[in-house]
């Protein structure tokens, strides 16, 4: 397979590159009895605008409940909160589809879900986590704690915790990837805490009174609040920024248009680097080969298996041109499915089947995790049941990204590099 290999723990969400397009499938001639592929592309841009409109309503509502808990913070605020959390992540997860062939997505994408996060960096931590780390020295930094910090050997003043202050000075400082300040993961650990559970059952346990300014606990009840707020308000505006890039006059939709081959081809390359690499590979087979609780997407709420669940959904939506909203409507049009079936029905036929396959099994893994066990379990060493649940889903998502090869070869796309995963193409790699 033509998938392109990236070394270490974290995939970067880089453009696609797309070989000899000169005898593509648009250049000079037309698929039989297939939709144009500025109709196709119209669809595809038409979900990426819906579905982030989507999220950026789910992250207004959790805003709201960000407000409440802040106002009144008992457990029944907080629960709901961390509802709205979750509510906000399902939309979100189906936009992810649009990393990797669209240069203007992958740009910002790190700004809202970049993770894993070194969360002594943005607030106290348990004594197992340690005091330091070769790679990071804002390990256990804890700007919540301290109004002054030091970064790059200079004092910044951090009395006013503000969205300029986690955007522009904390995200990624000293060039560390894992300073992650901003964002849904930020703020899911604010609403949870630590998951100190390992491979045990139970999620974060942060107390309501974390936030209460008249029986604090965990200290800078006052600055914590302040922290939430901040990354809840900049999570609005930067999806209200991607919403804007997707309109009709957008940024993103009109680097899609501006050549339909390569328009087409980031909707492949968008498709089969998340199967591949990414989610199959980094996401899922490195935490299962490690057996470790700490490579779960989501693992200070364990709702990982809803997150991977939710990413396959969106491959799924920009294949069929088909996705369903918050609210029940339905964006739908001309989509790649129609363009693969006018060359190779049979191609059609095989990629349909083994995305519904793989819904199929991460549909399994999600009720696994509602009514048996979270996914941090579900990998954990010595649960075979549970590794096999996980697996299952990790094959599919490998045989369903050979299959969308198959369709860059159908469509005459010429050369597109896929996200690889050492993972799954070197697993000896993961553990030196």
């Amino acid at each position: 397979m033509s998938f392109k290999m990236t070394m270490g723990g974290r995939v970067s969400a880089v453009g696609f590159v797309a070989g000899s397009l000169a005898c593509g499938l648009f250049a000079g001639h037309a698929v039989a009895a297939g939709p144009s592929a500025e109709d196709v592309l119209n669809t595809y841009a038409d979900i990426a605008l819906a579905g982030y409109e989507d999220s950026l309503s789910t992250a207004r509502a959790l805003d709201a409940a960000v407000d409440n808990l802040i106002a009144d913070p008992r457990e029944a605020t907080l629960l709901a909160a961390r509802a709205a959390w979750i509510a906000a992540r399902a939309p979100y997860q189906q936009t992810e589809v649009y990393r990797f062939g669209n240069a203007i997505v992958d740009d910002w994408e790190g700004r809202v879900n970049a993770w894993p996060l070194d969360e002594g960096l943005i607030d106290y931590v348990d004594a197992s986590y340690g005091s330091e780390s070769d790679e990071n020295g804002l390990y256990t930094m804890n700007v919540i704690a301290n109004p002054s910090i030091t970064i790059n050997g200079e004092t910044v003043d951090a009395s006013s915790i503000t969205p300029a202050l986690l955007q522009d000075t904390l995200q990624e400082a000293e060039e560390v990837e894992a300073n992650v300040a901003t964002g849904y993961h930020a703020i899911e650990f604010l609403l949870w805490g630590q998951d100190l559970n390992g491979t045990g059952p139970g999620a974060g346990a942060r107390p309501a009174t974390d936030f209460s300014t008249a029986d604090c606990t965990g200290g800078n009840c006052d600055r914590r609040a302040a922290y939430l707020k901040a990354a809840s308000t900049l999570l609005i505006a930067d999806l209200e920024e991607m919403v804007a890039n997707w309109t009709a006059e957008g940024a993103a939709r009109q680097a899609l248009l501006a050549d339909p081959t390569t328009g087409i081809a980031a909707i492949l390359t968008g498709m089969g680097s998340l199967s591949y690499g990414e989610l199959a590979g980094e996401r899922m087979k490195l935490g299962l080969l490690l057996h470790d609780p700490e490579e779960e997407h989501d693992c200070f709420s364990d709702n990982t298996y809803n997150s991977h669940y939710f990413d396959q959904i969106g491959i799924r939506n920009v294949y069929t041109g088909h996705y369903l909203r918050v609210d029940g409507s339905v964006v739908s049009g001309p989509s790649v499915a129609d363009l693969v079936a006018a060359k190779d029905k049979a191609l059609d036929a095989e990629i349909a089947a083994k995305l519904d396959a793989t819904v199929a099994a991460m549909a399994a893994m999600k009720v696994r995790g509602e009514t048996v066990e979270a996914y941090d379990q579900m990998i954990g060493e010595g649960n075979d049941a549970g590794n096999a649940v996980v697996q299952g889903a990790i094959d599919g998502l490998v045989e369903q990204a050979r299959s969308i090869e198959r369709a860059v070869a159908a469509l005459d796309l010429g050369a597109l590099n896929f996200e690889g995963s050492d993972s799954l193409d070197n697993p000896n790699a993961v553990f030196q």
